[in-house]
């Protein structure tokens, strides 16, 4: 039975340098192009992409839409945080 540590928890999904590359260079060059949702995004790749297989193709469109929904994340954590905060409560009632 594998034991595991509090740092083999946190570890991300491994991928190979080309998948990243391409995602990345895919991303710079046509930011519009992709959505966020896998099935689109593939779609795209392939149109983009001239893949050795399929395997590929759906590991890049996949990074592609992983990379695609932290940005979005992102953009929101950050027009939260931009927000003003509301006044509280007590300062109304004065």
């Amino acid at each position: 039975m594998a034991r595991f540590t509090s740092w083999a928890i946190r570890l991300g999904k491994v991928r190979i340098e080309t998948v990243k590359r391409i995602s990345r260079e895919l991303l710079r060059r046509y930011p519009d192009r992709f959505t966020g949702e896998f099935e689109s995004d593939k779609q795209a790749v392939n149109e983009l992409v001239v893949t050795q297989s399929k395997r590929l193709r759906n590991r890049i469109a996949g990074y592609v839409t992983r990379l695609k929904v932290v940005e979005a994340e992102r953009a929101a954590a950050t027009q939260v945080s931009e927000e003003p905060p509301e006044p509280e409560e007590s300062a109304l009632e004065e």
